[in-house]
């Protein structure tokens, strides 16, 4: 039987996928480690595990994670929400980067349980991304759910194949932002969205 996390054995328990697996354990041969050894025994099943927990966001939509939590309400002020964490697989180097979503949107008769927005990052966080198709995949997903005034969406996030590899620059970060509606043809809201993220200052 399979579910969202990967499969699960006849007791509900959650099992790797074994072709996963046996490619893990080809991984490990080839960098010249031996799987049979204590230490990496459980190592290909685990990181079988791990890759689809990560990934599972392929197997998810918008639609699921909101379900019925979208209200009609007769509100029109900007709803923000901060500091979401994001964690994803960069799909160059498969090695993760990781930061904050902050994501505001202008009601047009309609709000979502707040904690759906952070359901929706992690839908198009758990797959194979890139930071700008990522900003740009949950504006537009919570455009075409709600079909508020306007959506603001700003990503911060610090990239391990900058910080591990390459360049190696441990304290650089990337900042990519979409911005519809309200958001893009009104400067007024649009300052009004950075001012509540970064303060007057423009400093966090």
């Amino acid at each position: 039987m399979e579910n969202r996390y990967g499969r699960q054995d006849t007791n509900g328990k959650v099992v790797a996928n074994p072709r996963l697996a046996e490619l893990y354990k080809d991984v490990l041969n080839e960098i010249d480690e031996d799987p049979t050894r204590l230490g990496l025994q459980g190592t290909p099943n685990r990181m079988a595990e791990s890759i689809e927990f990560l990934t599972q966001g392929y197997s998810q939509t918008v639609e699921e994670v909101v379900g019925s939590a979208i209200f009609e309400e007769d509100i029109d002020e900007m709803v923000l929400v901060k500091d979401i964490e994001v964690y994803s697989l960069c799909e160059h180097h498969m090695l993760p980067f990781h930061g904050h979503a902050h994501i505001a949107y202008i009601p047009n008769k309609k709000a979502i349980g707040l904690s759906k927005i952070g359901r929706i990052v992690d839908v198009y966080a758990r797959r194979l991304q890139i930071q700008e198709r990522l900003t740009n995949q949950i504006a537009h997903a919570i455009q075409k759910v709600l079909k508020p005034k306007g959506v603001g969406v700003i990503i911060e996030a610090q990239h391990f194949c900058m910080m591990m590899r390459g360049i190696q620059k441990q304290n650089s970060s990337t900042v990519t932002s979409c911005m519809l509606g309200g958001f893009k043809t009104r400067s007024e809201t649009r300052s009004e969205f950075l001012q509540l993220v970064y303060g007057p200052n423009g400093k966090r």
